[in-house]
């Protein structure tokens, strides 16, 4: 958080102006973008239920898993596969060190998932330093950067990284401006920057959920409406917390005792749990100063049948269904009760249709800034000061959202290549159809060729030999007749 304004000596007045306009940014969206963190972290429970319930059960924290289920359901949705090219080898260009020296497919997974919690992230590609990636690209969530969008450009002004905070104080910060990188950091009491120029503009593009023209920056997939019903059911389940305490324990009416029955050797009054579980198996009857028994004063006790919970477990159970629908999520995912047999797999794509298209959405609009930002990096990694335009065709290759079971997959493949020409059939494509993963194409490419290796050398073998068996029968057809 910021209380006060941000003066890092060395700085230009333009550049004074830009970080503290982008570090208020941060600030304002940062109560919005902390609750959410909060609800799928599960560190965000209710402090009070009405006035009826005691005090002890609303500090229990009792908190739902439900906004991560949420988020998790359709982020697991959007898998990246792999970056293709199709007019080129990506691994002549490094793909694979840029992939395992960035953890890049984990990196791109954490910032989807951002991106789902607070409706964007960032992907940043700067050039390493020593003892680092050549190129790297790193994500950062809205917690901790903001930029100013530019709609003309398509491409962000400049972008505020935060790299350490103290005391609710920024202390460490990274200023990307165009052409230009600032680091700045508090050391010994004092700012000290660094400068570094590029010719990348602002090596940064946004990974926005949902965006639309009045809200580019996208939205939460943690809508007001899931906040709602994830309260409503926290609340319900604090009154049935409170409620099984009563059903567990039956309440009871103790008619002609007296006071005495509940009080302690030394005269105090014994705790309110002592008394419900103790269990007074026998109680004397009442007596006078002389200890006769009095006319009637046996204790009598009355047992009142405790409510059942099912109404809390209800309620619940709608709360779910009705988090579900917010999420394009099947009622299992949630709900607690009404659950249905496993469905066909006809019966099991259609019920996550909504969730299906969600996920080829948000894919579609995580696409192009991957592909920037993946292609900075293979110019950064490559030395290269600007990208070639023949790379213009790398793209991403996503996995696709409708799980299906590898006997579908292989069948509807198989009718797809039997109605295209017959050298699909022999391609990488042709085989991407048929169901087969990317390790399983290079192994069977790998053993075709190891195949078609020992085809040849067993071909050349034998035209050798029948080479030297000609060569001999020529020579002894060729031999004088010593009987002659």
């Amino acid at each position: 958080m910021v209380d006060e304004t941000l003066r890092v000596p060395g700085l230009s007045d333009d550049e004074t102006v830009d970080l503290n306009f982008l570090a208020k940014q941060l600030e304002d969206k940062s109560p919005h973008n902390k609750k959410r963190s909060d609800l799928y972290d599960g560190k965000s429970a209710i402090r009070q239920v009405g006035t009826i319930i005691p005090p002890q059960y609303h500090r229990l924290g009792l908190a739902l898993g439900w906004t991560a289920k949420g988020v998790d359901g359709l982020a697991r949705r959007c898998n990246l596969d792999e970056m293709v090219w199709a007019d080129g080898d990506l691994d002549a260009l490094g793909m694979q060190e840029l992939e395992d020296s960035n953890f890049l497919r984990s990196e791109l997974s954490q910032g989807r998932t951002d991106s789902l919690i607070h409706g964007i992230s960032y992907l940043i590609t700067t050039q390493g330093g020593e003892d680092e990636p050549k190129a790297l690209v790193h994500a950062k969530d809205a917690l901790n950067a903001t930029g100013e969008w530019n709609n003309r450009k398509r491409r962000l002004d400049n972008l505020l990284s935060v790299t350490s905070r103290e005391r609710n104080k920024i202390t460490g910060l990274v200023l990307y401006l165009d052409g230009e990188t600032i680091n700045a950091d508090i050391v010994d009491g004092k700012w000290e920057i660094d400068r570094s120029e590029h010719p990348w503009h602002v090596p940064v593009d946004p990974l926005v959920y949902k965006p639309r023209s009045s809200k580019r920056m996208g939205r939460s997939r943690i809508t007001p409406a899931a906040i709602s019903h994830q309260y409503a059911a926290i609340r319900e389940l604090v009154r049935l917390e409170a409620h099984m305490d009563i059903y567990a324990i039956p309440q009871l009416i103790l008619l002609g005792a007296n006071e005495s029955m509940f009080k302690n050797a030394d005269g105090s009054y014994k705790a309110a749990w002592q008394v419900a579980l103790g269990r007074a198996l026998m109680l004397p009857d009442a007596v006078d100063e002389r200890g006769d028994v009095i006319e009637g004063g046996r204790a009598a006790v009355e047992h009142i049948a405790a409510q059942s919970p099912a109404p809390h477990l209800a309620d619940l159970n709608a709360l779910a269904k009705l988090e579900a629908r917010e999420y394009d999520l099947p009622d299992a995912a949630f709900a607690l009760t009404d659950m249905a047999n496993p469905t066909s797999e006809g019966s099991y794509i259609a019920g996550r249709e909504d969730l299906i298209a969600e996920a080829e959405g948000a894919t579609d609009d995580w696409s192009v800034p991957i592909r920037r930002r993946v292609m900075t990096a293979l110019a950064i990694q490559n030395g290269l000061s600007e990208i070639p335009k023949e790379w213009a065709s790398i793209d991403t290759k996503w996995r696709s959202p409708m799980y299906l079971s590898k006997a579908s997959q292989a069948d509807a493949g198989a009718k797809q290549i039997a109605a295209a020409p017959e050298w699909v059939r022999d391609t990488e494509v042709g085989l991407e159809v048929l169901g087969f993963s990317t390790q399983q194409i290079a192994r069977l490419q790998a053993d075709r060729d190891k195949m078609r290796g020992r085809q040849s050398a067993e071909s050349l073998i034998a035209a050798r030999q029948a080479e030297v068996a000609n060569g001999d029968a020529t020579r002894v057809q060729a031999a004088p007749n010593p009987a002659g």
